[in-house]
């Protein structure tokens, strides 16, 4: 309300898009597996004074006076975070996920530039050699990986060379046989595993023993997975790996930023990378609500959320094949399913579907699925998650009714009449679980 809120007061065009988004938040039903709703008390970390300072460096190590309390709030984030997953050294600073990862290629790798040998044909005796880069083995993006891993259009992928494996085309699961393949063929410096829309648990120790086998150095990105692993229901890369990363949102329902984590061997390089190498100052509000999230997820509620998350997206799975959908990999062990759209409806893409749901409530995202031959805008596929569903409290029988109002959105072929019925339908449904801003 205009006088009692200082952005109302001062630039209510901004503060009439801030309602807008809390309303829509509010009233719809929230299933991109990347997302989630924070609690209050991490949203007004976020939005603390800390916002007001610089603080280059590391706790005890800054180059700005006046730092006494960012040292003690970052500090409380590092023990925190490795309380949480076990690790011996956590780096809360950076900003998102992939700058999560760019510390590790940074601190482990040496980078190159792109390698392209008609042009090397063509360089003048004077120029230099172009250097290819260390080899990187990862999951390939359109089988569920991320741009971060090593995509060409990532600077991932135009510092260093990528060789990708993939899942197999029968099972739609990861062949531990091809990773083993490929990398006695490639000879990776650094092994990626990790993804964006992978449904299933991963064989740490398998990948490990292949990156031993091989001379390799190994890393887990488990952005999507932190919350389930911190909470024990999703086996931990820790032990294994020599670098861990994530960001803090998703199943963590922390800020949206990143974390990396390392073996004491490597702490002064991934320190050194994130700051000078990647990044300036700290957002330090965004690492008091990193500390912040951290302790939640250190209570013993955020397993009972965890196991809600789990039990939701097994129940939301099976209601949406016994209405005839298929489902990448035959189902989910995570937060997280892929809905193949041309099982039941070929003619439809992921975009149209994302569209029409969108008009009725539900919040999606068009998706590529395995062996897709639809361009990345367009996608036969759907990506759905429970993380946010859950954190409003909703339960089996939410989720079957879910499933039911997806079933009718894309059967109608977004008609008119049906979407604005199931908004009905949505809306009421989020009014028995709102969400909890304050």
């Amino acid at each position: 309300m205009a006088g009692h809120n200082p952005i109302a007061d001062q630039d209510p065009d901004v503060w009439k898009i801030i309602q807008a988004e809390q309303q829509r938040q509010q009233s719809t039903l929230e299933l991109i597996a990347s997302e989630n709703h924070v609690s209050p008390a991490v949203l007004q970390a976020a939005g603390s004074v800390f916002t007001n300072k610089y603080a280059e460096g590391y706790p005890g190590k800054r180059y700005y006076g006046g730092c006494e309390n960012m040292d003690a709030v970052e500090q409380l984030a590092i023990d925190r975070a490795k309380q949480l997953f076990g690790v011996d050294h956590a780096n809360v600073q950076p900003h998102s996920g992939s700058q999560a990862n760019q510390a590790v290629l940074l601190a482990a790798l040496q980078p190159g530039s792109r390698f392209d040998e008609a042009e090397q044909r063509e360089k003048k005796p004077d120029e230099p050699v172009r250097s290819p880069g260390d080899m990187i083995l990862s999951l390939h993006l359109d089988h569920g990986g991320h741009l971060s891993h090593g995509k060409n259009v990532n600077i991932s992928g135009k510092w260093f060379r990528v060789t990708h494996y993939h899942v197999e085309r029968g099972t739609e699961r990861i062949s531990m046989d091809e990773v083993r393949r490929l990398a006695r063929e490639c000879k990776p410096k650094l092994i990626i595993t990790g993804a964006s829309a992978y449904p299933r648990t991963w064989d740490w120790a398998g990948f490990a023993d292949i990156a031993r086998e091989v001379g390799a150095l190994l890393m887990a990105d488990i952005a999507h997975i932190a919350g389930l692993v911190a909470a024990g229901l999703h086996p931990s890369p820790v032990s294994v790996c020599d670098f861990v990363t994530t960001t803090t949102h998703k199943t963590l329902r922390g800020p949206r930023a990143g974390l990396t984590m390392c073996k004491a061997e490597w702490a002064k390089k991934i320190d050194s990378a994130v700051f000078p190498g990647l990044q300036g100052g700290p957002l330090m509000h965004i690492i008091v609500a990193k500390a912040v999230a951290f302790g939640e997820a250190l209570k013993p509620e955020f397993k009972v959320y965890q196991q809600r998350v789990l039990d939701n997206a097994k129940t939301l799975a099976e209601s949406l094949m016994s209405r005839g959908f298929r489902l990448v990999s035959g189902g989910t062990d995570n937060h997280l399913m892929l809905l193949d759209l041309r099982s039941g409806h070929p003619e439809v893409t992921g975009a149209m579907a994302e569209q029409w749901l969108e008009k009725a409530g539900i919040i999606v995202n068009k998706n590529m699925i395995p062996f897709d031959e639809r361009p990345p805008m367009q996608t036969s596929g759907l990506r759905i998650g429970t993380p946010a569903l859950s954190t409003r409290g909703m339960g089996h029988d939410e989720m079957r009714a879910i499933a039911t109002l997806i079933d009718t959105v894309l059967a109608s072929k977004g008609a008119e009449a049906t979407l604005a019925k199931v908004r009905r339908d949505v809306q009421d449904l989020c009014a028995q679980f709102p969400l909890k801003t304050h």
